[in-house]
């Protein structure tokens, strides 16, 4: 990143600790292609309002939980899983049915269709 900018490792440090501490970003890091690196699913669950934020921290807790966030649906909590194999995700999804009570709508992917999302990052005139 350094050098596409041209400036130094420690600037772009930096630069990316102060957009974290304001809020901006929360995190930088690679895109892989799930189904070479194991297994992923979309998942959400109905949660009653008055349990959604202890449910959202739950989830939370797990490593393989890359995005975790409310919606307003009748499934107002929506999360990714990504693990080594289907069968893990699988277990960490039973796991939280028995500790919430709750039971996930589990949406793995079938076709992705992939866009090129992208932001300049000079200015534009």
């Amino acid at each position: 990143m350094a050098e596409t900018l041209g400036c130094s490792e420690a600037q772009v440090i930096d630069c990316l600790q102060h957009l974290q501490v304001a809020g901006t970003l929360s995190r930088v890091g690679p895109v892989f292609e799930h189904t070479r690196a194991g297994a992923s699913t979309l998942a959400a669950l109905a949660v009653p309002e008055d349990r959604l934020h202890q449910v959202a921290a739950r989830i939370s807790q797990y490593p393989e939980v890359n995005h975790n966030y409310a919606r307003e649906h009748r499934y107002n909590l929506w999360f990714v899983l990504t693990g080594p194999t289907r069968a893990h995700l699988e277990n960490i999804l039973q796991e939280l049915e028995h500790d919430t009570g709750l039971t996930p709508l589990d949406l793995p992917m079938l076709t992705a269709y992939r866009i090129d999302l992208g932001f300049a990052l000079e200015a534009t005139p």
